[in-house]
């Protein structure tokens, strides 16, 4: 089998393409299928999910292309590949079709199935690029502490439901302050088993605070750009961080435009002859981006954010959207911000916020 794969002498940008490997990764054990130049399997086995023995297996390689799946390994696995010189293609498989629709799904079956369309033709795989070890680590502290808001979240309403169903109410109160405002406020037969719950969501909202503090940190020292996006009211340090290690490449975009469409923020389309229904958003991309800049387009939306062009335009959306008009401008005005924040970013000029716009009359 090693020697299969040795006489495997594949693609580089000034070759012609010869072999190609696909490989389906698993936790433990990964399946990989060879093919050749007409298509035909000449090598298939399975190789432990571990950078030691993608190294001894794939290392001694010449340069190839090899077509692996996002999942859990592929950012390190990619990486370890292109390190060793190959040509590596990581598939969106909620793209592919033949992959995830497959009514014969097997590991076998899907490493041979990358294969021969990593041999036809990649953009069938709509390829993923994945970001850098550093960037990688960088965006951990903020996945970390999401983990931890939807933890807090969590227990909170716990908290709020089992007062409730002893016919109590807990006041409102924002999360952060959640602890200390209705600690007091427990009914006395629930302190038993609820009084852990509030020192966790307790100790829960001072490491949240904490990672808040090493956001901006961060967001300051290492990566600067991001006071550009913070000129944007509603972009804070940690909108501004996650937008830029997500994007991580500015110029991977020919126009701002299409940060949109990256970011799952465009309408879906499903045209056939007169028929053009309006659809929702793709939702493809990177959900915690995409949730985080709904949340800025509804503060921008709100009675505290100041005037601005991009406001005037979502509440005029909103105003003659009907029944839904208002989720719909959050959106729009979401998929603007995206744009904004990234022609800001490749651009370097200063935000102003009613530019080309009127005075309104008093």
């Amino acid at each position: 089998m090693k020697q299969a794969l040795a006489a495997a002498s594949i693609c580089s940008p000034q070759t012609q393409l010869r072999e190609v490997i696909g490989i389906d990764l698993g936790d433990r054990w990964s399946r990989y299928c060879v093919l050749d130049q007409a298509g035909t399997v000449i090598a298939e086995d399975r190789v432990r999910t571990t950078p030691e023995t993608f190294t001894a297996k794939f290392g001694d390689l010449p340069p190839t292309r090899i077509v692996i799946e996002v999942g859990a390994h592929s950012p390190w696995v990619s990486r370890l590949l292109q390190g060793q010189g190959h040509d590596v293609i990581v598939a969106n498989p909620r793209k592919v079709r033949l992959i995830y629709e497959s009514d014969r799904k097997n590991d076998r079956l899907d490493a041979r199935m990358l294969a021969r369309l990593g041999r036809v033709d990649v953009n069938l795989l709509s390829p993923v690029q994945h970001r850098s070890s550093e960037v990688q680590a960088d965006l951990a502290i903020i996945r970390s502490r999401d983990a931890l808001v939807a933890a807090r979240t969590q227990l909170i309403n716990t908290v709020r439901g089992m007062v409730k169903s002893m016919g109590g109410r807990l006041p409102r109160s924002t999360t952060g302050v959640f602890a200390e405002k209705v600690g007091m406020l427990i009914p006395a037969e629930l302190k038993a088993a609820l009084e852990p719950l509030v020192r966790s969501i307790r100790s829960l909202s001072e490491q949240i605070r904490r990672y808040d503090e090493r956001v901006e940190k961060l967001a300051d020292k290492k990566y600067p750009e991001t006071r550009l996006l913070r000129q944007v009211k509603g972009v804070g340090p940690l909108i501004a961080l996650t937008y830029v290690l997500t994007i991580e490449d500015p110029t991977r975009f020919g126009r701002s435009r299409q940060v949109g469409s990256f970011l799952g923020l465009r309408p879906k389309q499903s045209e056939s002859g007169d028929s053009a229904p309006q659809l929702g958003i793709s939702k493809c991309g990177n959900n915690h981006l995409r949730w985080l800049l709904v949340q800025a387009a509804h503060y921008t939306l709100s009675r505290l954010a100041p005037d601005s062009r991009l406001r005037r335009w979502g509440l005029a959306l909103a105003s003659r959207g009907g029944k839904n008009g208002k989720r719909r401008a959050v959106v729009a005005v979401a998929r603007k911000l995206a744009v904004l924040l990234h022609h800001l970013w490749v651009s370097g000029e200063l935000y102003e916020p009613l530019y080309e716009v009127q005075p309104q009359s008093a």
